[in-house]
């Protein structure tokens, strides 16, 4: 399919090959999948919307054909999770507005009853999100997911990251954690993992995706930020089982959610790229920003009188 779209736009690529490179999975993420066959990037740029059966998250092919104002719209979930996870108007309008938030703030703070007190300066890198459908220019969407994050300013995240048995790791391991996991951040890195079995299976990743013995790009503080779907669930896994492809959306959208994540930063428009990624969605997490707190415990609070109608919607899908 995406080789006759590519045909059709640039003719000269008749004869050709794409060059798929590499094989992408959500525990290869940055793997170039579109090769440097000449013409390809071009025919990309020149399409309207790209639909990806596969994910292409902090590639430099994604980055460069977006730039050009073409929509890449991820499609990697079950069929009854498309459909149950649809995404809405209402669901863009409150993703838009936290983000908006998020973007206009200089600190995030996140707490939870386990002894958690994270902190991070934000604001030299965007502030992104995801609603579930690529509907602007330029716009990279996942279709059954929804939240919005962004990335701490470097070497400007510390503290204490606690997650609890309830929370999930989706990457790699796709499960729900059953022991406590203690995490020490300082100046960005991850420093110190104490936990049972799911303290070792972090370290274990973390570590075995090191180019080098002291390669840390692994352990540094990625995307962090929260979900805003009230489509998707939080016990996904326990109702479809540990298959992948059936919570990539769910397990990072589900509202009210605390995504913590370390690894790579070019989504952002930084330059770590390692495969030293972990997605960390946690449960019951209080988050401020500016000191302001926006979530407590998975329901978000927000007042802007000016928008009754947005921010409603906001803090009933987050109950």
């Amino acid at each position: 399919f995406k080789q006759k779209t590519a045909y059709e736009i640039m003719p000269s690529l008749v004869g050709s090959e794409m060059c798929i490179r590499d094989s992408p999975s959500w525990t290869s993420v940055g793997a170039e999948t579109v090769g440097s066959c000449k013409g390809a990037i071009e025919a990309l740029k020149a399409a309207d919307m790209i639909l990806a059966m596969h994910v292409p998250l902090f590639t430099k092919w994604m980055h460069e054909v977006r730039a050009s104002g073409t929509r890449v719209q991820m499609i990697i979930d079950h069929p009854d999770d498309l459909s149950s996870q649809m995404s809405t108007p209402e669901v863009k309008r409150a993703t838009k507005y936290l983000t908006e938030r998020l973007a206009n703030s200089k600190a995030m703070r996140v707490t939870n009853d386990a002894g958690m007190d994270f902190q991070a300066e934000i604001g030299d890198y965007p502030s992104l999100c995801q609603w579930g459908f690529a509907d602007e220019p330029g716009h990279f969407d996942h279709w059954g997911a929804g939240h919005c994050y962004t990335f701490p300013n470097e070497g400007k995240a510390n503290g204490t990251v606690v997650a609890q048995p309830g929370d999930i790791v989706v990457l790699p391991y796709n499960r729900y954690i059953t022991d406590e996991i203690r995490i020490s951040v300082e100046d960005g890195y991850i420093r110190k993992f104490e936990g049972g079995i799911d303290g070792r299976l972090m370290n274990h990743w973390l570590d075995s995706n090191k180019r080098t013995p002291d390669d840390m790009d692994g352990h540094a503080i990625s995307h962090i930020g929260f979900g805003t779907n009230p489509h998707c669930r939080w016990d996904c896994i326990a109702l479809n089982g540990d298959d992948v492809d059936r919570s990539n959306g769910a397990v990072r959208g589900f509202a009210g959610n605390f995504l913590f994540s370390t690894g790579p930063n070019t989504q952002g428009g930084g330059t770590r790229e390692t495969k030293g990624h972990y997605d960390l969605p946690m449960k019951d997490c209080t988050v401020y920003l500016d000191n302001e707190m926006i979530i407590d415990l998975s329901l978000i609070h927000i007042s802007e009188p000016t928008r009754l109608g947005m921010i409603s919607y906001a803090v009933f899908c987050l109950k």
